[in-house]
């Protein structure tokens, strides 16, 4: 196994160094050179015959290292200087024991640095403890407590470890990425029932409650680096719906969500003002599974709803819009093709941007997001992988910090993004 590791580790880097991995610039394929031989030199002791990970019928542990490169030519998306840069690192630890037949216990941690996406450092993406409360050959209904996932969109759930996930950066249209720590799942109570229905299909029934710490980084990512206080997510209701007809390989289905979060003002100093926000999101999505294609999209509304932080007696309601379609083609058994396209406009009423910089200063291209992406995957192994992915974008509606962009560093309506990950897991 570790001669064929070698063999595959020199093909991808003689790819890397000649340029026939495109787009990635001459720097960054300089770079992966050094950076990616010495990583398959430590990866590959892991993945020696010899190495059984930990686990048995009660319990599992699994992990997963995901590092990479990733240049942003035209905006703040990673970093402020526009240099080529390392933070696109994930690390995870997940483990599950078979506390009786019906109750189970889960939990993940990882370590993150996408830099200006989401805040540095460790989290627990979830920690549950999973009850099969009923089960019989038509019904399974299951109740999950404490830090729970959000399976309610298409890769709400996968995109918590980078191989499950069908790209290195998800739509942001959907998957915003300074939403991550507040998208990815909740503290609270979750319930799903699954029916098979010989006719009709599959149906899975879901109903969350729960809310997410909010830490003073994501406040500032959010909100920007003026806001000094605190900011609250008061509760979070999410409920969605799939079907999967009888022998079909589409699956359909649809996601609402209700969450209120307040600002604090800070006592001391602040440059905003106490607030309440609402947040509204509304999906419809489908993906089919075939041999070779795969085909995935969704459309979503949503509404959010400012009463103060900007002054006393601030009010605006506005409505966003967006959607995604996407395909991947297995071209060969380890290689895999992807292609994207995606829109997001923060208020359909204004999605050109006039109405916004008219009214603020801000500039017109923040009040839209469109993002064309091309990738690719290769499997060297089951437990290897490596993507290289390439974003032709307009826009700066899915920039942070959100509620205060910043036109100064984020001067250029078009932006691109050149990224390459290699992902390891056991």
């Amino acid at each position: 196994m570790l001669s064929i590791l070698k063999t595959n580790t020199t093909t991808f880097a003689e790819l890397s160094c000649f340029g026939a991995i495109t787009p990635i610039k001459a720097k960054i394929a300089q770079q992966l050179c050094i950076s990616l031989l010495s990583m398959f030199s430590v990866f590959a002791v892991y993945a020696d015959e010899s190495y059984i990970p930990t686990s048995s019928q009660d319990f599992q542990l699994h992990g997963f290292i995901a590092v990479g490169l990733i240049d942003v030519d035209g905006s703040d998306f990673v970093n402020y200087d526009g240099e080529p840069s390392t933070d696109l690192t994930e690390i995870g630890l997940n483990t599950s024991y078979q506390l009786t037949d019906k109750v189970r216990l889960a939990a993940q941690v990882v370590y993150l640095n996408g830099g200006n996406r989401y805040a540095k450092g460790l989290r627990i993406d979830y920690a549950l403890l999973d009850w099969s409360a009923y089960t019989d050959e038509l019904w399974q209904a299951n109740i999950y407590l404490g830090r729970f996932k959000n399976n309610h969109w298409l890769y709400s759930s996968s995109r918590v470890v980078p191989f499950a996930r069908p790209s290195i950066i998800l739509p942001q249209s959907v998957y915003f990425d300074g939403f991550r720590d507040i998208a990815v799942g909740s503290d609270g109570a979750y319930i799903k029932v699954s029916h098979n229905n010989d006719e009709l299909g599959n149906f899975d029934f879901s109903l969350s409650y729960g809310k997410s710490p909010i830490s003073e980084k994501q406040t500032e990512i959010l909100l920007g680096h003026g806001a000094l206080g605190k900011t609250i997510q008061d509760y979070e209701l999410h409920g969605s719906v799939y079907w999967q007809p009888t022998f079909s390989q589409w699956r359909f289905g649809l996601s609402i969500l209700n969450s209120d979060f307040h600002y604090k003002e800070n006592e001391t100093f602040d440059f905003f003002y106490n607030a309440d926000f609402n947040f509204q999101f509304y999906t419809v999505n489908a993906m089919y599974e075939g041999e070779y294609w795969e085909f995935s999209g969704e459309v979503y509304q949503q509404r959010f709803v400012t009463d103060g932080f900007y002054a006393p007696g601030f009010h605006k309601d506005s409505t966003g819009q967006g959607y995604y379609g996407q395909t991947r083609y297995k071209l060969t058994p380890n290689l895999t093709l992807l292609a994207r396209y995606e829109n997001f406009y923060l208020d359909k009423d204004d999605k050109d941007g006039k109405i916004l910089q008219a009214t603020t200063g801000i500039p017109y291209y923040f009040a839209f997001n469109n993002d064309v992406t091309l990738g690719l995957a290769y499997e060297f192994s089951s437990n290897m992988e490596v993507r290289v992915e390439y974003h032709w974008v307009e826009g700066g509606g899915r920039l942070t910090p959100v509620v205060v962009p910043n036109p100064l560093i984020n001067n250029s309506e078009k932006w691109t993004i050149s990224a390459i990950q290699f992902m390891y897991w056991f």
